[in-house]
């Protein structure tokens, strides 16, 4: 399904009935990646998914975002379908717009549910200025090679610094807009009943985020999954669901 908000033609799938339940994709990534969660928690709930503005099939943007564009977005969309939202759940940077969003009280749930929330950005100041000079200079060291191979070389940089996921062309500021705010100061001020669910073997959000996050937010709890890295709801699928059955 398609609708416009904002000047922005989006895709979002609708399925299921009960309480609303409304999942958050994270970077360079599209709703897709909840298709077995999202059949899974249908059964009980009305479960919408989108693809945020960028990604998937939704249209792109015609101007840099950031985590405050998306959220107030996600609001305008949520009043747009008349939604009545009782649990967000967010991935990676998905998570990080929620925590923005929620604590701004642009947003408004009972619960939330984070898988592997991105959002602490600035534990190394020189990091920082590395994902600067990286997304001018890995795009001038490349722009000689063809398009295919410049992408490839492109998303090998952008992981080798440690930057979150891929970066998607063309979206280059708003990326670098997304990965200079940090929110712990806005998980402080979550009030709502929060799960935190980490992948052991996550190298992207690792562990210590999780730790860092159930500190900030009251009355959150963490689970951290074995065998899972950063897609912790495709490496574990089953378990995943369960916690957040019993948690919603």
């Amino acid at each position: 399904m398609q609708v416009v908000v904002d000047d922005q033609v989006v895709h979002y799938e609708k399925t299921g009935s009960g309480p609303t339940v409304v999942l958050i994709h994270g970077w360079g990534d599209s709703l897709s990646t909840f298709y077995d969660l999202q059949s899974s928690l249908s059964k009980k709930f009305t479960v919408v998914s989108i693809d945020l503005p960028g990604f998937g099939q939704s249209h792109a943007l015609n101007k840099p975002w950031d985590l405050n564009s998306y959220a107030e977005f996600l609001a305008d969309f949520v009043n747009k379908l008349d939604l009545k939202v009782t649990t967000y759940i967010g991935h990676s940077n998905g998570g990080a717009i929620l925590i923005y969003g929620l604590s701004n009280k642009i947003l408004k749930a009972n619960k939330l549910v984070l898988l592997a929330p991105a959002g602490i950005r600035n534990q190394q100041q020189i990091k920082k200025q590395i994902i600067k000079v990286a997304t001018k200079s890995g795009k001038v060291v490349t722009s000689v090679l063809p398009k295919k191979t410049r992408l490839s070389l492109r998303t090998k940089f952008y992981g080798a610094i440690g930057s979150e996921m891929l970066l998607v062309p063309n979206m280059e500021e708003t990326f670098k807009n997304v990965v200079n705010q940090d929110i712990r100061n806005n998980a402080k001020e979550l009030k709502l009943t929060t799960l935190l669910i980490y992948g052991q073997e996550d190298q992207a959000t690792p562990m210590s985020y999780g730790e860092i996050f159930n500190k900030l937010i009251d009355n959150s709890k963490l689970v951290t999954i074995d065998h899972a890295g950063h897609f912790v709801h495709h490496d574990q699928p089953l378990q995943v669901e369960k916690l957040i059955k019993e948690f919603i």
